[in-house]
């Protein structure tokens, strides 16, 4: 099988994995500093079905989990489901605030 690598792309806000030299997935988000909204899960769809987006999400907490107090908001409905299905990882879940 082919190596995945995970990559951080901060100056356009998103987290990539590739699968040799093909991007197979991309998480969109927005960062004010203090919270990430994770806005966008996509799979490239000829490489839908295999689990990527699902193993983006996961090296995307890791790498937030790792950092200072960060937290995230799973604006996407995909994010939203991986947190529902991981329970153990919502610690770093916050909520929405109304205005």
């Amino acid at each position: 099988m082919t190596e995945l690598r995970f990559t951080h792309e901060p100056d356009a806000s998103r987290y990539t994995l590739h699968r040799g030299d093909d991007l197979v997935s991309v998480l969109d988000y927005r960062d004010d500093g203090r919270t990430v909204a994770m806005t966008r899960a996509y799979t490239v769809p000829s490489f839908r079905g295999h689990g990527y987006a699902g193993e983006l999400v996961d090296r995307a907490v890791t790498e937030l989990e790792r950092g200072p107090g960060r937290t995230v908001i799973p604006v996407c409905w995909y994010v939203a489901d991986w947190f529902e299905a991981n329970p153990a990882r919502r610690g770093i879940l916050t909520t929405r605030r109304s205005a």
